[in-house]
């Protein structure tokens, strides 16, 4: 009976929309931009105005006269933000508004596996959907330039091609849900020190080289609805209004079709805001909404500034009628898509993703004669150390706007707890202490972290207990505090902090049986590195951590991950601070402080290669529990014309005993180039999966396009006739095999 009533009642719907006289706009039959065109030639100067500013923190209108919905917008690249007051960055007591956290974006470059970032992107927007958001602000694209940066947790890496193709997989899959991605934050936003203040002098070679070009797939290739305008200027510009970065490059040269979305806070003039690009006003401090007290959303930039110099002719109504037809577009891509399909709220699904992701992103530094994984038979006796106070600090809490309320996080102790076989004990001690706060814009951890003794009794404790056991996990490294990983401020050093080095180093004497476990979104100094058989990066992993961890320590997960960025030896090795000027110089009298990259497109392993500067780990690498052995390549062709490609194909054989995951990276060498080149690019990568014993082949295909550079002097890519190298690697400091050729 239920099934007939809802026949009946489609199929009145269905006589009723093609009988009545609905308008285009209305229609989700009709074509958007048919759509789009409809509603703006309905709307007054008022309306169009009205929609391209906040209603509240959070929130922008809708035209209610036209019954077109507003937008609801939500932080962050990670996790769906929690509710907040309608004009305050207060909590707003919500009961039903946590999250599954995800692990933070450089967990997800380094899985190397854009079928990860599709999961993200898939798992993310569903999550979006069911709390009714139509934008998400995120993913971040922004390039690792220092590892002193504070926010480079909630970005992909230091390479543009590897963040080119973990971006296209996440965006489409978050769109796919009828959530419009809001990638950021573009551009040039590679530190936290005096974000809202640094002018960035980078030439342009390096712009289109190293800092657009996961932007620009992003905006091609994963068609993103929305982008976000970043703090910082460019060529005295802020960037959230500026004329080459927003209109000649992004809306001009790459055709986007979508929204700009300031930052908050963003926002800093009318006149600028109108003709350099900017879309959509979110978060501006402006007259009567002082640090975000409510009200005054009519004082914002674009709102009655905009109607006054419309009203005196000092504003052009075309540009207007461009922003409000790009903020419909964005309305009826999302809040007013009637096909979008249903979202799902901390699903079990959402959980295992987030594991599955942070197994797959974790990286196998180091693991001398095969200390891991961890024996998981059960029966047999063993007594397993855990020390260090990431070992049970909530990670979900803090960090800036992608800080959340999680419905559940498990710990790396409880996770290695939980997997630890029959006849396995698991002793803790705490060893050092950090930051026993837990707290971020009014959501609290609950966790009691307190603690009394000093540095020396507690490594005492940790020392005397690890002589004891028969293996010690040192979980430490950074946490979401400010100066550390976290927004707002960069990092002071390169070196772990509380003193960790110094536990790492006792531990070390006291048990060969080391594995130290780095949580961080940023390389670390490790003076203790020779001194430790195994270590593993693992990231801010959300939710699902400690089972992610247990997951790689216990063999359950082989490890597959690769470093996303370059971990130097020293801060002096990186290029921003060999040759650039970070944080910037300060104007005489002024509060700006120009910043050049006098490193150019030399960002990284590129930097590192070219001047043969040997990192602590490079770009790239990542252990496994198996073993591998690369073929010698075949290449169907060793001269390439214009036009023409080149096929290279390897094989990849599993030497080990257990099936394991290899990313076979294709590096791309310049032998004579006419213009200062790296010693080589990435150009290409394929994780495959290898039983034991069983070969599979990995091809490549190049093109002249992947052999160009940009010539700034005619504003164009390039490729130059010569001899190049193809090399297939492991990581780009281990060549497993290089293939000559030429470009005639």
């Amino acid at each position: 009976m239920f099934k007939q009533i809802l026949i009946s009642a489609a199929a009145a719907l269905a006589a009723f929309n093609a009988s009545a006289d609905i308008p285009a706009y209305l229609d989700s039959s009709r074509d958007i931009e048919e759509r789009v065109e409809d509603a703006l030639s309905r709307m007054t100067t008022a309306e169009k105005v009205a929609i391209l500013h906040a209603q509240s923190k959070f929130s922008s209108p809708g035209v209610a006269r036209l019954g077109i919905r507003g937008l609801w917008t939500t932080d962050g690249p990670h996790g769906i933000r929690p509710e907040v007051l309608w004009d305050e960055w207060d909590q707003a007591g919500w009961t039903n508004d946590s999250c599954v956290a995800f692990p933070a974006l450089t967990c997800l470059a380094a899985t190397w596996n854009p079928e990860m970032s599709a999961l993200y992107g898939r798992s993310i927007g569903e999550e979006a959907l069911y709390r009714g958001k139509d934008v998400l602000l995120g993913p971040g694209v922004n390039i690792y330039r220092t590892p002193l940066n504070g926010r480079n947790f909630e970005y992909m890496g230091e390479d543009p091609y590897l963040a080119s193709r973990m971006v296209v997989p996440y965006v489409k899959g978050v769109q796919d849900c009828g959530v419009a991605a809001c990638v950021k934050h573009y551009a040039l936003n590679n530190q936290e020190v005096n974000r809202h203040t640094t002018n960035v002098i980078v030439d342009d070679r390096a712009l289109y080289e190293i800092y657009l070009p996961a932007f620009k797939a992003a905006v091609q290739e994963g068609g993103a609805w929305s982008i976000m305008g970043a703090y910082n200027y460019y060529q005295d510009q802020h960037l959230c209004h500026n004329q080459r970065m927003l209109n000649d490059i992004l809306k001009g040269e790459w055709g986007f079709d979508g929204v700009v979305i300031s930052d908050w806070g963003g926002t800093h003039d009318t006149a600028q805001a109108i003709i350099n690009g900017l879309d959509l006003e979110f978060g501006s401090w402006t007259n009567g909404l002082s640090n975000g007290s409510s009200n005054a959303y009519d004082n914002y930039y674009l709102a009655r500034p905009y109607l006054d110099m419309l009203a005196k002719g000092e504003a052009d109504p075309k540009t207007l009628d461009d922003k409000a037809r790009r903020v419909l577009r964005l309305i009826f891509r999302t809040s007013m898509n009637t096909a979008k399909p249903f979202g799902s709220l901390c699903s079990e699904a959402h959980y295992e993703a987030a594991r599955r992701i942070g197994a797959e992103g974790i990286v196998l530094l180091k693991n001398d004669k095969g200390l891991l994984p961890l024996p998981s038979t059960p029966g047999k006796a063993a007594r397993v150390l855990v020390v260090g106070e990431n070992a049970l600090k909530m990670m979900t809490v803090g960090g800036g706007s992608s800080s959340l309320k999680v419905q559940r996080e498990v710990s790396p102790l409880d996770g290695i707890r939980a997997a630890a076989p029959e006849g396995m004990t698991v002793d803790f001690a705490r060893g050092y202490v950090g930051d026993v706060t837990g707290e971020y814009n009014g959501v609290t951890s609950g966790q009691d972290l307190s603690e009394s003794r000093g540095a020396d009794e507690l490594i005492a404790e940790a020392v005397a207990k690890a002589r004891e056991a028969d293996y010690v996990i040192f979980v430490g490294g950074l946490n979401k505090s400010a100066g550390q990983d976290c927004e707002d401020a960069d990092r002071a050093s390169l070196s772990l902090p509380y003193g960790q080095d110094e536990v790492i180093s006792a531990l070390a004497k006291a048990n060969p049986s080391l594995v130290v476990v780095n949580v961080s979104g940023n390389a670390v100094a490790m003076p203790w590195v020779k001194q430790v058989p195994a270590i593993l990066q693992a990231w801010f992993l959300g939710s699902e951590a400690g089972n992610s961890i247990a997951d790689i320590l216990f063999g359950k997960v082989n490890p597959s991950g690769k470093l996303p960025m370059t971990f130097p030896v020293k801060l002096e090795d990186v290029a921003a601070h060999a040759i650039g000027e970070y944080p910037g110089v300060k104007r005489p009298g002024e509060d700006i402080w120009d910043e050049k990259y006098n490193e150019g497109i030399l960002v990284g392993y590129r930097w590192h290669d070219t001047r043969k500067i040997k990192p602590l780990f490079p770009f790239g690498h990542g252990l496994s529990y198996t073993t591998f052995a690369y073929g010698k390549p075949a290449a169907d062709r060793r001269e390439m014309a214009a036009g023409e490609t080149m096929t290279i194909t390897v094989a990849v054989t599993n030497t080990g005993d257990r099936e394991g995951q290899e990313t076979v990276q294709l590096y791309i060498t310049d032998v004579k180039a006419p213009v200062e080149r790296p010693a080589k690019e990435l150009k290409g990568f394929r994780k495959v999966s290898v039983a034991p014993g069983e070969t599979k082949e990995v091809t490549f295909t190049i093109t002249p396009d992947d052999l160009a550079y940009f010539d700034a002097d005619t504003h164009s890519w390039t490729s130059h006739p010569g001899k190049y190298q193809a090399h297939m690697a492991s990581s780009s400091a281990d060549i497993a095999a290089t293939v000559p050729f030429t470009l005639k």
